[in-house]
């Protein structure tokens, strides 16, 4: 069938004194075929595994790979079945001779890519962030929006978008403060060496125990962690549900500020800090700087 189409299409040709009516009429097949198989898939194809997927509840995370990969491989499909219709012969044989003289030399100029590519397929199958997560690495932050087979785009909280390659977020260690439910605050208090640390204490635990989005379970709780040069830093540990960047900078802020108007209210002190300077000066020769005056 796909030789009798070629030859159709070349004797067509050849009725109108086209030169090199086989050729062309190969060409002609082959275009027609890719066509109508690539059309055919991205219409009937990609819907049935984008619903396939669907039903096995994956995330946007783990879909959009899947369905950039199931893409490359109806395109490869197509091709080689479009030059089998057009008497091209085997595309699968081709590929095999051709890649066998250019694997070295394709593997040095794509290692970065390769290596990238492996990388986004680890960050499909260990799932170490998901799209819309707030991620932490090598000085930077960001929530990400989107995750491919080759690199991974973060929006910055200054609304930058950083294009990472995968490979340097699977080689060094990713912060994800979201990966749970749950996420816990630290801030540390510092209070004057003469103010009462039980009252602070009591005070740092109310105004966490008020606020609405800091959860009761697990109980917010203080710790004395120093003894400072000017202040005694009592560190709050609280925690709060669903986290995301914009509920962590809002509940501290809103959390610290009610802590620092009751410790106004009651007369308890956060010292700033001091600093003593030591040393001394000598002067030599002081009696050649100075003279007695002649009265």
């Amino acid at each position: 069938m796909p030789l009798q189409a070629n030859t159709w299409i070349a004797e067509q040709l050849a009725g109108f004194d086209i030169p090199a009516a086989n050729a062309v009429g190969s060409a002609v097949t082959f275009v027609i075929a890719f066509v109508a198989l690539y059309l055919g898939s991205k219409i009937f194809v990609l819907p049935l595994v984008r619903r396939f997927l669907g039903r096995r509840d994956l995330d946007e995370h783990a879909k959009r790979p899947l369905l950039k990969l199931t893409s490359i491989v109806l395109i490869f499909v197509a091709i080689a079945l479009a030059f089998r219709f057009a008497g091209f012969g085997n595309i699968l044989t081709a590929i095999a001779t051709v890649g066998a003289a250019a694997t070295l030399a394709i593997g040095f100029a794509m290692q970065d890519v390769i290596a990238n590519f492996v990388a986004g397929i680890f960050i499909y199958t260990d799932k170490p962030f998901r799209i819309g997560d707030w991620i932490e690495w090598d000085g930077n932050s960001g929530v990400v929006e989107d995750i491919s087979l080759r690199v991974t785009r973060v929006r910055t909280f200054d609304n930058e978008l950083l294009t990472v390659p995968n490979s340097q977020l699977t080689d060094g260690v990713i912060k994800n403060p979201v990966a749970k439910d749950t996420l816990r605050l630290k801030f540390v208090f510092g209070i004057g060496y003469d103010d009462d640390i039980d009252n602070a204490t009591e005070i740092i635990i109310e105004e966490a125990e008020k606020h609405p989005e800091i959860l009761e379970d697990p109980a917010p709780s203080v710790r004395l962690i120093e003894l400072g040069d000017s202040s005694v830093g009592l560190q709050s540990r609280i925690w709060i549900s669903q986290p995301s960047r914009a509920d962590f900078v809002k509940t501290r802020a809103e959390y610290v500020k009610a802590v620092k108007e009751r410790f106004d209210a009651e007369d308890i002190n956060i010292p700033y800090p001091n600093r003593t300077i030591g040393g001394g000066l000598e002067l030599e020769n002081i009696q050649g700087l100075a003279e007695p005056a002649d009265d």
